[in-house]
């Protein structure tokens, strides 16, 4: 048991560590090609513009970020960052499952649900 703790324990380290290791290559990737394009563009902050369409949906941003648009990666990015957390409680609670400990999993299958009804409740 101590030994599958320890695995247990190792594996959801290195989730989170990859999850934000590639958070942050694709935050990086987006950032670099928006300045690219936009770096020397001037702001005009007599008219307010809200969000681009397609910026405000997870389909328009996986959709834009395939497009190779540099906002749309970055907030790629940011997604891949708040999907971290929630696979690893997913993960859990398979492991979870795998010791036979029903009471852990009922736990995790709970923080999995708010997690992703306060995920999807803010999604348009």
């Amino acid at each position: 048991m101590a030994a599958t703790s320890t695995r247990l324990s190792g594996l959801l380290g290195r989730v989170l560590q990859t999850g934000v290791g590639v958070s942050a290559a694709v935050a990086l990737l987006g950032g670099s090609i928006y300045l690219g394009r936009h770096g020397t563009s001037l702001t005009e902050y007599g008219e307010f513009r809200g969000v681009p369409h397609g910026l405000d949906t997870v389909r328009g941003i996986v959709r834009g970020a395939l497009e190779g648009r540099g906002r749309w990666i970055t907030q790629f990015a940011l997604l891949i960052l708040i999907a971290t957390p929630i696979a690893r409680v997913a993960l859990s609670a398979v492991a979870f499952a795998r010791d036979g400990d029903r009471t852990y999993v009922a736990i995790c299958l709970f923080v999995l649900a708010m997690l992703l009804v306060g995920l999807l409740g803010g999604i348009g």
